[in-house]
C-alpha cells in the first residue's frame, strides 16, 4: 500500500537530507526521489522552511514511534531507563541513522532560523517529558535539570558516532547499555 502523499514527500525529504545535506534538498528533488509528477511537493510544502518543518515533524513521529512506553515494561525505574536510552541510542545509530543524520542536518539550520527552532524544540519537547517522567520514578532530586543533561549526552554519544570522531567505530548494543548504565550511575548515584 502506498503511503499518502504528504509521508511520501516527508520520507523522500528526509531520504535528501541524509544522502546530499540540506543543499540537495528542493522541491524538484523531492518530487523526483518520491516519484511524483513536478510540482507536487510544491502543492503540499509550498516555501523550503515549510518543507523543512514537514521533515522534522515526520522524523520526531518516526523516531516517537520506535519508542515504547516504558510504564508498559516490567522491571525497575532504573532497567527501564537504561534499556529504553540503550535502545533509542542503538537504533538511531543503526536503523534510524538516516534519520539522525537530517536531525542533526536539521538542528544546524534551526540555529539560524527562528521558526525552525520553535518546532524543533517543541518536537523535542515530548522527548524531554519522557525523561522527566523516567528520572522522577528513578528517584533523581531534580528529574527536568537530570532529564536535560541526559538529553545533552545521548546527543552528544549520536553526534560522535554519525559525524564525530567515532563514526567508523559506533558503540554495540552492549557498549551503549554499559556506558547508559555508567552514566546514570554517575548522575543519580549507584
Amino acid at each position: 500500500m502506498t503511503p499518502p502523499r504528504p509521508t511520501l514527500i516527508a520520507d523522500a525529504a528526509i531520504a535528501l537530507i541524509a544522502e546530499r545535506g540540506l543543499r540537495g534538498l528542493t522541491h524538484r528533488a523531492v518530487d523526483e526521489a518520491a516519484g511524483l509528477p513536478t510540482g507536487s511537493t510544491s502543492n503540499l510544502a509550498r516555501t523550503r522552511a515549510a518543507l523543512l518543518e514537514l521533515a522534522l515533524t515526520r522524523i520526531a513521529a518516526l523516531e516517537h514511534a520506535g519508542f515504547t512506553d516504558p510504564a508498559l515494561l516490567p522491571g525497575s525505574p532504573r532497567e527501564l531507563l537504561t534499556q529504553t536510552a540503550a535502545d533509542g541510542l542503538h537504533q538511531a545509530l543503526t536503523t534510524g541513522r538516516a534519520l539522525t543524520v537530517a536531525r542533526f542536518e536539521l538542528a544546524l539550520e534551526a540555529a539560524r532560523r527562528p521558526e525552525l527552532r520553535d518546532v524543533y524544540d517543541r518536537l523535542g519537547a515530548r522527548f524531554l517529558d519522557v525523561a522527566t517522567i523516567l528520572l522522577a520514578r528513578c528517584g533523581s532530586p531534580e528529574p527536568a535539570a537530570d532529564a536535560r543533561r541526559l538529553i545533552r549526552w545521548c546527543d552528544g554519544v549520536l553526534f560522535n558516532a554519525t559525524a564525530g570522531s567515532g563514526h567508523g567505530r559506533p558503540p554495540t548494543a552492549a557498549e551503549l547499555r554499559d556506558e547508559v548504565a555508567r552514566y546514570l550511575a554517575g548522575l543519580l548515584g549507584p
